[in-house]
């Protein structure tokens, strides 16, 4: 299965122009979601006349109902895709953050939310704790496409894996056409965010890169078509440099990463950015022993990657958190 580009982003007049366009030119194959996205986009006047109208119900209900209803509409617009193959045209929608160490709350969010959207091509998106983990089994079980976010670590990766594969060999599946699908989302840019500006100019921007391919790897051990790796936290702040000292391009993080079954969910500055790039190859992954190299240098700096990937697994958690709460209150 090739390398696909779902959009990471979603607002109601996006949908009906742009996004059918970047369809249409089999540019983009799918669409994410998170609470920061839905937060920016609920703050435009294009949902000013739909929360008006909402009055008088609780902020979770009018969130659910304006988020729910631009979920089934980029559904209605990607199920073509996903009728001609199976593993693209889907869109995502995360359960609420704050029910991350509840199992049993988030399962009967995810099964919610995925009923009252009532379209087959929709994931839900579960971040990948220890109790994430038992959520992801429980959804595949019930025939739900999930989506595993926060993923930092090839273990995460692992236990991600292990946790939708255990679900699917106990799922309620009538044929083999209806087994659910699965993608592993590996977050990139954080890593070099968070350690560019401690480390020697040439060992910039390739943290993100190295660890995803290391992810990615264990993803792909397992050799089973229904589970990707997806690639998050693609795209390139304001100010970030190479290894060569050059503003990095908006692409690169999607240029970096375009490896077989795999996937890219990028923000439109990135995926426009990719639409004009002359250099759309499938690369070849960094070899362990050049990877084993930088991993040595970089304990010289005293990183460790652990201990970087558990920060920012928790700093991820805490600002969908805050995403999510910001835009209650807002509304």
């Amino acid at each position: 299965m090739s390398f696909s580009i779902w959009c990471d982003f979603i607002h109601k007049d996006f949908l009906e122009n742009e996004f059918k366009n970047l369809i249409d030119l089999r540019i983009v194959n799918g669409a994410t979601s998170n609470p920061a996205i839905f937060a920016k986009s609920l703050q435009t006047p294009a949902y000013r006349a739909s929360i008006t109208a909402l009055a008088g119900k609780k902020p979770k209900e009018i969130y659910e109902h304006l988020a729910m209803a631009d979920i089934h509409r980029a559904a209605q617009i990607l199920k073509p895709l996903w009728e001609q193959n199976s593993a693209n045209g889907f869109v995502s929608l995360e359960i609420d953050p704050f029910l991350c160490d509840d199992v049993g709350l988030s399962v009967d969010e995810g099964v919610r939310l995925y009923k009252h959207i009532n379209m087959p091509n929709v994931m839900i998106k579960v971040p990948a704790t220890s109790a994430g983990y038992e959520v992801m089994s429980a959804l595949v079980r019930e025939g739900i496409h999930v989506n595993a976010t926060l993923i930092f670590t090839p273990q995460q990766a692992k236990m991600c894996v292990d946790a939708l594969q255990k679900g699917m060999q106990k799922g309620k599946f009538r044929s083999e056409a209806d087994s659910v699908q699965g993608v592993i989302s590996v977050f990139v840019s954080r890593f070099d965010r968070a350690v560019d500006n401690l480390v020697a100019e040439h060992l910039r921007a390739q943290m993100g890169i190295i660890n995803a391919q290391e992810c990615y790897e264990v993803i792909e051990h397992y050799k089973m078509p229904c589970i990707r790796t997806l690639f998050a936290s693609t795209g390139v702040k304001e100010g970030a440099k190479g290894s060569d000292g050059k503003p990095l391009a908006q692409s690169y993080y999607i240029d970096k990463l375009i490896l077989p079954h795999s996937v890219n969910t990028a923000p439109l500055e990135a995926i426009r950015a990719y639409q004009t790039s002359t250099d759309k190859a499938q690369k070849s992954p960094i070899s362990p022993h050049a990877r084993a190299a930088f991993w040595e240098e970089l304990a010289k700096y005293n990183i460790n990657r652990d201990e970087v990937a558990e920060a920012l697994l928790k700093d991820g958690l805490q600002a969908f958190k805050q995403s999510f709460e910001d835009m209650l209150k807002a509304l």
